[in-house]
Parts: structure tokens; C-alpha cells; sequence
């Protein structure tokens, strides 16, 4: 089995502005940019194989002091993954199956949230 963090999720005063900054300082691209799931904006900045998503809320205080809202993990078989997620004792949570994957997230024992999506599927 094959995994590799995808990307990360970070909160930010103005995503535009951060993605732009990481564009210049690291040549990436913007990969996607639009409304997040939570309300607000996130834009999707970096490479082919991999990114940063820079986040900001509607509510600014959603997410109070929080800058590190997920890890993102991509692999091969998703199914198998929850599978071992189930296994070792934590809930899978927020199922989707929309473009351009299918995902699930879970909490670590400290809190992490982690995305977990397969493009294979």
C-alpha cells in the first residue's frame, strides 16, 4: 500500500493574498480556489503533487486560534484505510464522493483531524 500526505489546511487571514505570497516564494500554481465546505474561502496553491489549502472562515472565530484545521492523506484503496481506522479504534466521519474523489476524515487520539481521499475510485 501506498500513501503520501496530499495537503495541508491552513487558516488564514486572506487566502488570495497567502496563495499569491506562496506562488511567488515557491513557483506554485493555484490548483482551485472557491467557497469551503464551512463557509468562507479556500484556494487550493502548489504542485502537481501536492498542495496547501489556505483557508479562511466566514466566522473568524470559528476556529478561534486554530491554524492547522486537517492533514490530508492520499492513497491507493480507501475502503482498506478506513478499514484500519475502524480497527484501531477511531471513527471515520463526513463521507464524500464528489470531484475529484471520494474521502473521509477522522480525529487521532490527540485531536488531528485527518482527510483521507483516493483518486483510484
Amino acid at each position: 500500500m501506498s500513501a503520501r500526505l496530499e495537503h495541508a489546511n491552513v487558516t488564514v487571514a486572506d487566502p488570495d493574498q497567502t496563495a499569491q505570497m506562496l506562488c511567488d516564494v515557491f513557483g506554485w500554481r493555484v490548483r482551485w480556489s472557491g467557497p469551503s465546505l464551512l463557509g468562507g474561502q479556500t484556494v487550493h496553491v502548489g504542485s502537481d503533487d501536492g498542495y496547501l489549502a489556505v483557508f479562511a472562515s466566514d466566522h473568524p472565530t470559528a476556529f478561534g486560534r486554530q491554524r492547522l484545521n486537517h492533514l490530508g492523506i492520499q492513497v491507493d484503496d480507501l475502503d482498506a484505510v478506513e478499514a484500519r481506522v475502524v480497527a484501531a479504534g477511531m471513527t471515520p466521519h463526513t463521507h464524500g464522493d464528489y470531484e475529484p474523489g471520494r474521502r473521509f476524515y477522522f480525529d487521532d487520539t490527540d485531536g488531528i483531524e485527518y482527510e483521507v481521499v483516493s483518486y483510484a475510485e
